[in-house]
C-alpha cells in the first residue's frame, strides 16, 4: 500500500492508529509527523512507543531536540529516536547536532517538523500528515520507499466508527 487516509474521532482513535503502526514497524524505518501545533504528533508517538512495549514516561522533545527509546522488536532490541526540530533555527543545527548517524537500518527514527531540517534530513519512507477537524483529526499516511510500502501493507487499522 502507498497511501491510507482515516478520521480519528478522539484520543481513542489517535491511541489505536499508532498501535497499529507499532505493530507494523521495522528496523530502519524513518517517519516523518506533519501538522500544526497540538495536531497529534507526540500524541501518536507515545501511543505508538507505548504500543511497542515502552513502559515510562514519553516527553516531547521539544526542547532536547530528539529523545532515545529502546523497544523489542521480534525479539531484538531497537532503537526508537524521536526527535522534534521544532526549535531548530536552520538545516544546520541538524548536522552540527550530529543527528544524521542516528539514520540507519538498525534504529527507527520519528520526526515532527521535518521542514526545519530540509535539504539534509535522511529521506522518510513514510510521511505522517495530521490536520485538525473539529473534535477528530484527519489523518495521510503515504509511502515513499520499499520499506515504507511494506510498513503500510502490515498497517492494520479499522478506525472507531
Amino acid at each position: 500500500m502507498q497511501h491510507f487516509t482515516t478520521h480519528l474521532h478522539d484520543e481513542a482513535g489517535t491511541i489505536a492508529l499508532g498501535a497499529s503502526l507499532a505493530r507494523a514497524l521495522a528496523p530502519g524505518l524513518t517517519i516523518y509527523l506533519h501538522g500544526d501545533l497540538g495536531a497529534g504528533k507526540t500524541a501518536l508517538t507515545r501511543a505508538l512507543l507505548h504500543a511497542a512495549g515502552h513502559t515510562g514516561h514519553v516527553k516531547s522533545p521539544t526542547y532536547t531536540l530528539v529523545e532515545p527509546y529502546t523497544i523489542a522488536l521480534q525479539d531484538r532490541a531497537v532503537e526508537v529516536l524521536h526527535f522534534d526540530l521544532y526549535r531548530m533555527i536552520s538545516a544546520d543545527d541538524f548536522l552540527d547536532a550530529g543527528f544524521r548517524e542516528y539514520f540507519n537500518s538498525n534504529n527507527i527514527c520519528i520526526v515532527e517538523w521535518p521542514e526545519k531540517a530540509d535539504g539534509v534530513l535522511p529521506a522518510a519512507d513514510i510521511d505522517v500528515f495530521l490536520t485538525v477537524t473539529g473534535t477528530g483529526r484527519d489523518v495521510e499516511l503515504s509511502a515513499h520507499s520499499d520499506q515504507g510500502y511494506q510498513c503500510l501493507d502490515r498497517l492494520k487499522f479499522a478506525p472507531n466508527l
